[in-house]
């Protein structure tokens, strides 16, 4: 079994904030990612993949493609865009990095070809804050 993983970047806004509680409770919890005003992240994506190599082309997956995978299907619909407001796949849901991290596995799995498998989503929300997704729920 070979992994190939794929970096890609994006740059996104969200507020961290649970409308159930009043807005001491959400500071308190989320601190400054509770600003009405909103924050944002430079994002850092790998997404890795896993497989057999093909007899044909030494490849798990092309690199290419995965990124163009990756960029159609994610990073241009959150790039530059606030996570709460502007991204269809996250609708109706908490925007934390974990919760992303889940809805970008959704989004990929359902593009990739049956030959190689998704193995995980690593989302980095800051250089020293990241989450791992490996599939189920």
């Amino acid at each position: 079994m070979i992994y190939l993983t794929r970096v890609e970047n994006f740059n996104a806004a969200h507020k961290l904030s649970n409308p159930g509680w009043s807005k001491e409770k959400n500071e308190e919890v989320f601190g400054k990612c509770a600003n009405d005003n909103w924050h944002g992240h430079n994002y850092e994506l790998h997404v890795t993949v896993k497989g057999n190599p093909d007899p044909d082309t030494g490849f798990v997956f092309n690199a290419k493609t995965l990124g163009t995978i990756i960029k159609d299907h994610v990073v241009e619909k959150v790039d530059h865009r606030n996570l709460n407001l502007d991204v269809d796949f996250m609708a109706g849901k908490f925007t934390s990095a974990e919760n992303l991290a889940i809805a970008i596995w959704d989004q990929l799995t359902k593009h990739l070809p049956a030959e190689v498998q998704l193995h995980c989503i690593k989302l980095y929300e800051t250089p020293r804050i990241y989450v791992e997704y490996y599939g189920g729920k």
